[in-house]
């Protein structure tokens, strides 16, 4: 055929189909689009060139249909098969009605494919009269299931819904094992495929699961509704119940079932014996079960069943029912059986006689307990007694640590400043803390090395573990050593049960050792050992316990000056100092002191209910002017005070709260223990003096000579001074 015979044939092919009442196209072999008749596109509003674009499918269908119709086209073209689809098409008034696709292949001489051409009837009207369908069937109370020719799942009615509690989306998707009962769901797909298979109407009795776990039986009956050409499109499935017809059936079925599953359960197996010709009578299926015989099979012999007994526990068995026939009692005995396969089973067997007409015992009827649970589940006990006892100890340590953490929190949720000072600090942090480095943090009282440890620990692999603090100086060197590594019930007077140290609480953790400088020496070489060896033994034990903690040590002492005084181990002081982080004094970062007073105002005032919305100027100034001896506590203390006195919007203070500093708070600061004892006795009775007594708060000692309370608290007990001496009578 010449060139222009084709393009004639073709412009003839062209006309046949804009004259089809049908809506047709043509796809080249590769399913690009090439022709649309004029009914196509004129339900479109289409040119010829919309049809070819590439977003052609996007526009045409329903957006919930794309996906689907192009997986389906695609699929049956690389097959080289037709296909059919119901979708959605949108009419150029913007309107989508329902139409069934259909594509076929157009092979050339050789069977190639060279087109493809699709048709598309509009079955609006079908669809409509569907719905109408649907909605009659959603008013009958029958059962009613429609399924696709293929046998997949196309919708159910309401009541088939409520009884499985399912929606209508969950239920097409729904694994019918879930549905049905596990001992009808074979049986019901082989009547269902066969049905479908020939399509023919078909119905089975099955059970189905209710949506609170129960079965009803149904009868299903099934019923196919054709196409034009007489293919099954549907099946139309209704479901009777006939569980009341079913009941007095499984009634009997039941009431034997309880018992074999009573005894399956119970591992319990009932038996009867002819003692006389040494017999079995009877053994329920549980009794084949426990001597590992099959039930299924030809009944066994006693002798076969005598075989399984251990054969330590064969003569005391004989003897025990040797007894029981003699004495006419029955009996009850534990004894072992040993399988085939090795394996064995402990058994607890209970008999009764059963006497003839002269009162001799010809039976014995009893059960055969498999008991293998319970002694398994003793060792199971055993072990249980032990992790919960260790579980205990974690909870412990955890709960105590979450207290430690509680009570021993810094004083800041965060670290205030950007002076440079802080700054070189915050840049040794962020690189010491990835590793498990010992720490050692120096500073003046009041500097916050508390909060520097704990950013330390933050920023670590261990911040998901523990974080452990430790003020050495609040604790008598008498229990420091208990305070740390726990002691044994009844190490010493008043130890009335076991007790964790702070190294157990923090294993796995960071151990922060506050003002480590006054440790007693003998708990600096325990220490020691501890950082060395990573193990330590409690007080009063004699077991090595394991642990890994990673320490963080600070103090306002001047370890050097320990050492060379012969106060401080070299060796532990070189342990503790493998990165060593000076925190400076607040009078060496007065440029934070703005960020710190406004955080600490907003803070108190927060928490006192009050609105402070300005700073003084002058108690600006006042502050970057001061010295601050106490460092960021004593600001704290002071800002506390101002605001609890503020009454008004704008934030001040009295310059008589802050006063030069004086010898006595200048030596405190640099560390009362760098002094003479009798120096530091006499600093101490002085603030005590001055105080009238009082230890804490503002006015207090500890404040005047610008350290902890705890610690002021331990160097009286130290130094035995009667600070009740300086109260007021």
């Amino acid at each position: 055929m010449g060139i222009e015979d084709r393009e004639q044939a073709e412009q003839e092919f062209r006309t046949l189909l804009d004259v089809f009442p049908q809506y047709m196209c043509v796809y080249g072999a590769d399913g690009s689009p090439l022709y649309a008749n004029d009914g196509l596109l004129g339900f479109f509003g289409f040119t010829l060139s919309d049809f070819r674009a590439d977003d052609f499918q996007t526009r045409a269908f329903h957006p919930d249909d794309v996906e689907r119709v192009q997986s389906i086209r695609q699929q049956a073209m690389r097959r080289g098969e037709g296909w059919e689809v119901e979708a959605r098409i949108r009419r150029k008034d913007g309107q989508h009605r329902w139409f069934l696709i259909r594509g076929r292949p157009f092979r050339d001489e050789e069977g190639k494919i060279i087109r493809w051409f699709s048709s598309g009837t509009d079955i609006e009207d079908r669809k409509q009269a569907q719905r109408e369908l649907q909605q009659l069937v959603d008013a009958v109370p029958q059962h009613i299931v429609v399924l696709y020719g293929d046998g997949r799942r196309l919708y159910a009615n309401q009541v088939v819904l409520d009884y499985h509690g399912l929606t209508l989306d969950e239920f097409l998707i729904e694994d019918p094992a879930n549905c049905f009962h596990p001992e009808d769901l074979e049986k019901y797909k082989r009547q269902r495929d066969s049905g479908i298979a020939n399509g023919e109407p078909w119905e089975a009795e099955v059970r189905l699961r209710r949506k609170d776990g129960q079965y009803r039986w149904f009868l299903i009956r099934a019923r196919p509704l054709r196409d034009e050409e007489g293919l099954v499109i549907r099946w139309y499935l209704a479901r009777t119940d006939i569980g009341d017809r079913k009941q007095a059936e499984e009634a009997l079925r039941r009431s034997e079932a309880y018992l074999a599953e009573a005894q399956r359960l119970s591992h319990t197996g009932s038996w009867a014996h002819d003692v006389v010709r040494k017999e079995i009578i009877y053994w329920s299926p549980e009794s084949y079960r426990t001597f590992g015989f099959d039930p299924n099979k030809d009944s066994i012999s006693y002798q076969e069943a005598h075989s399984r007994i251990h054969p330590e526990d064969l003569a005391r068995f004989d003897k025990n029912l040797e007894r029981a026939v003699r004495e006419k009692t029955g009996s009850a005995i534990d004894f072992r059986l040993l399988l085939p396969d090795g394996s064995m089973k402990h058994v607890h067997c209970v008999s009764r006689p059963v006497f003839d007409a002269s009162g001799e015992v010809v039976e014995l009827v009893g059960t055969n307990m498999d008991i293998t649970e319970q002694h398994l589940a003793r060792a199971a006990l055993e072990k249980a007694f032990e992790e919960i006892k260790q579980l205990k100890d974690e909870l412990y340590r955890e709960n105590l640590a979450l207290k430690e953490e509680i009570d021993q929190a810094s004083m800041f949720e965060e670290i205030i400043g950007t002076s440079p000072a802080l700054r070189r600090v915050l840049v040794q942090v962020a690189k010491v803390a990835p590793t498990d480095s010992t720490v050692l943090v120096t500073g003046e009282t009041g500097t916050g090395k508390e909060l520097i440890a704990r950013a330390i620990h933050r920023r670590s692999q261990r911040s998901s573990r523990a974080f452990v603090s430790v003020n050495c100086a609040a604790i008598p060197a008498t229990l420091i050593g208990s305070e740390l590594f726990g002691h044994e019930k009844g190490a010493f007077t008043g130890a009335t049960q076991r007790r964790l140290g702070r190294f157990e609480l923090a294993d796995g953790g960071t151990l922060f050792l506050d003002e480590v400088g006054d440790l007693p020496m003998e708990t600096q070489i325990a220490l020691l050992r501890v950082l060395q060896e990573r193990q330590f033994e409690r007080i009063g034990g004699n077991q090595s316990i394991g642990v890994n903690v990673r320490i963080i040590a600070a103090t306002n002492r001047d370890l050097k000056v320990a050492v060379s005084v012969g106060s401080f181990r070299s060796d532990l002081f070189y342990r503790l100092s493998v990165f060593p982080i000076a925190v400076p004094p607040l009078r060496d970062r007065k440029d934070d002191i703005p960020l710190l007073v406004e955080y600490l105002i907003e803070r108190y005032a927060s928490k006192a209910g009050k609105k402070i919305k300005n700073i003084h100027k002058g108690t600006l100034e006042l502050f970057q002017a001061y010295d601050w001896p106490g460092n960021i506590r004593e600001l704290q203390n002071v800002i506390e005070r101002a605001v609890i006195l503020c009454d008004g919007g704008t934030f001040s203070v009295d310059e008589l709260w802050l006063q030069s500093e004086s010898p006595r708070s200048s030596a405190a600061r640099h560390g009362l223990a760098r002094i003479g004892a009798d120096d530091e006795r006499k600093l101490i009775e002085s603030a005590l003096a001055e105080s009238r007594g009082r230890i804490a708060g503002p006015s207090g000692a500890a404040a005047k000579l610008g350290i902890p309370r705890s610690t002021l608290e331990t160097k009286i007990q130290k130094l035995g001074i009667k600070k009740h001496q300086f109260k007021p009578a």
